[in-house]
């Protein structure tokens, strides 16, 4: 094949003029991401040839080099990792291949921060276009390994890039600069000396594996130490930093360092590290999740999802496990017994971390404010660890606008409340206006706001804590440490709930005087283990449809439009206009608490010749 000039997708396009047009103080990173993708293609190679006996290609010295030229203003970083076909060159580089793209860069655009610009483009991963911040031009040629055949990639990040075939290519990547004028005023600086090349290195990838050689010299410029291996108090909070921006490709520095060493029957070591902000994929179904496994040092994968739990994706790390086979499949780590036992181990220490920091207010609120929503879906699937999710939940109530644990909760209740009062829903506002807090709020009880989607499934799971019963205010009778309806206002209602019963039987499947109203004249509420209407709107937007749910219907029997039906009821019971005020009083309270008219005209059309009789 012949030279062809191609466009970059459109995203990336976007992306390259950010990054051409300096968004970034610390240039300098643009060195240390090239180092980062040339040591993970070196990990990529050895792990193939040692899963692949006849793989064509040469192991003997995998190094990364550094090559600089000050005459023509050239910095060229080169491996002899797995390198790429031209397909994987189109596809990993004339593409960003992740969904979510179009959201970043709409989010970036609209940040006037820069320092905020950085932190979404850390998020998102794309080191290699930082190399434009530094270099009118960049010019990679690469071949894959135990292939014949090379590409050649060029392009001066404005839009389009040149691809051809070479014949000569040696194994590996190689990734050439032609680099802009220095600009001390820009903080871009000389990357063709020497010195600032190694101060670069030093600072940032001082940990990589493989030995980093700059020009002739075969004395590495970084040490290749193992920072998982050495002692904590031989590792600088620094070192942890740039080791954690290496492996999660975060341009920010991490929340929290766990280093943890296990001896025995089964060894390993593992660094993890909590980040201080959500990557951009957290919520996202094909987002990547786990943390790196090695064997001895070895790198076997990214994203090993077998060492944490779906509910602790935003952890990243390593794990060096020292007993496992270098040809280990993610299918058998699943069934691993070992490797169980070590996600179980890391998962407990994780959560004592976060427990730990809960001891710093804004430290942990700041985690919170992050990872809140993806920590409580470890309620729904682990239930050996659910104590202690529950002692780290931080949530809304109806006390201050501040949140609280449950613990907090419970050391503020009063003296004859029995049980830990929530209410679910879609808003704040629309649970603290809602007709099932009237009665709490003239009690004086606190009610937690829950308004994220997991908060609908999880209450549904947990019962209690610290011995109190976790009681949906929407839900079920609630006792309140009322006295019972007197016998004689049930005796003077009953017709009326009846007749109410039966002419909305298609909507209710009962009517029902209520003890949680002090203002409205009705709500609805549902059955103890009724699904919400917010949970079965989530369903049905996700295409599954599920039956009907009827609810109850609950009348303030002292407000004036209930006593006024009763006596309109009992002077005339067969008025077909009372058949109207019936479904008036039942979208009325359909509509306070946020649900759906099944016939919205209808309803509008009985509202509109009320309105129009009164006058």
């Amino acid at each position: 094949m012949s030279s062809e000039t191609l466009e970059f997708q459109a995203e990336t396009r976007q992306l390259l003029q950010l990054m051409v047009h300096s968004i970034y103080s610390n240039k300098d990173i643009f060195l240390r991401e090239l180092i980062s993708n040339a040591s993970d293609a070196l990990d990529k190679l050895r792990l193939e040839s040692l899963i692949d006996k006849d793989l064509e290609a040469d192991t003997s010295d995998l190094h990364i080099s550094l090559e600089v030229s000050a005459e023509d203003r050239t910095l060229t970083v080169r491996d002899n990792g797995i390198g790429m076909s031209r397909d994987e060159v189109v596809q990993l580089i004339g593409t960003i291949a992740k969904s979510g793209t179009a959201e970043m860069l709409r989010k970036m655009r609209e940040s006037k921060d820069a320092a905020a610009k950085q932190e979404l483009i850390g998020q998102f991963g794309v080191g290699f276009y930082s190399t434009f911040m530094v270099a009118d031009k960049v010019t990679l040629v690469t071949r894959r390994a135990g292939e014949k055949g090379g590409t050649r990639w060029e392009s001066a990040g404005e839009g389009t890039y040149e691809i051809e075939p070479v014949d000569d290519a040696p194994q590996g990547t190689s990734v050439t600069l032609h680099l802009k004028p220095e600009d001390t005023d820009d903080q871009l600086h000389d990357y063709a000396a020497d010195r600032k090349i190694r101060e670069i290195v030093k600072r940032y990838s001082d940990f990589i594996a493989w030995p980093i050689r700059l020009g002739d010299s075969d004395t590495p410029l970084n040490s290749m130490k193992a920072l998982w291996a050495r002692p904590r108090s031989e590792v600088s909070d620094e070192e942890y930093h740039e080791f954690y921006k290496h492996v999660s490709h975060d341009w920010t520095d991490p929340l929290e360092t766990i280093h943890m060493k296990a001896e025995g029957t089964f060894e390993y070591e593992a660094l993890l590290f909590i980040p201080s902000r959500a990557p951009f994929d957290l919520f996202m179904r094909e987002g990547k999740r786990g943390v790196q496994l090695y064997v001895k040092r070895v790198f076997i994968m990214d994203d090993c999802e077998a060492l944490t739990p779906q509910y602790l994706r935003f952890v990243k790390g390593v794990v060096d496990a020292h007993d496992l086979s270098l040809n280990i499949s993610r299918e058998i780590l699943q069934q691993d017994r070992q490797i169980q036992v070590v996600r179980r181990r890391l998962v407990k220490k994780v959560l004592s971390t976060l427990t730990e920091m809960r001891e710093s207010k804004e430290k942990y609120l700041g985690f919170w404010s992050e990872f809140g929503r993806a920590l409580k879906e470890g309620l729904i699937d682990d239930a050996d660890n659910r104590d202690a999710l529950l002692d780290l939940l931080l949530l809304p109530s109806t006390a201050s606008g501040e949140l609280t644990s449950l613990r907090d909760y419970v050391s503020r209740m009063k003296e004859d409340q029995k049980d830990i009062y929530y209410m679910t829903g879609e808003s704040r506002a629309m649970v603290e206006h809602s007709p099932h807090m009237e009665a709490f709020l003239a009690k004086g009880y606190e009610v937690l706001i829950l308004t994220d989607p997991v908060d609908e499934v999880w209450v549904e799971r947990i019962t209690e804590f610290d011995g109190k019963q976790l009681q949906s205010i929407a839900k079920g009778q609630v006792d309140l440490g009322a006295t019972e309806t007197p016998a004689e206002q049930q005796e003077e209602f009953a017709p009326l709930l009846k007749w109410l019963g039966e002419k909305l039987q298609d909507d209710v499947k009962d009517v029902r005087l209520s003890s949680r109203l002090t203002t409205s004249a009705a709500c609805i509420v549902g059955d103890e283990h009724d699904i919400t209407p917010t949970l079965e709107k989530m369903y049905r937007a996700m295409g599954q449809e599920l039956p009907r749910t009827k609810r109850i219907l609950e009348l303030n029997p002292t407000h004036p439009l209930v006593t006024g039906l009763r006596s309109a009821f009992s002077a005339s019971p067969d008025d077909e206009g009372l058949v109207e005020t019936a479904e008036l009083l039942h979208g009325v309270a359909l509509l306070a608490e946020g649900g759906e008219l099944a016939d919205p005209a209808r309803f509008t059309r009985l509202v509109a010749d009320r309105l129009a009789r009164s006058l």
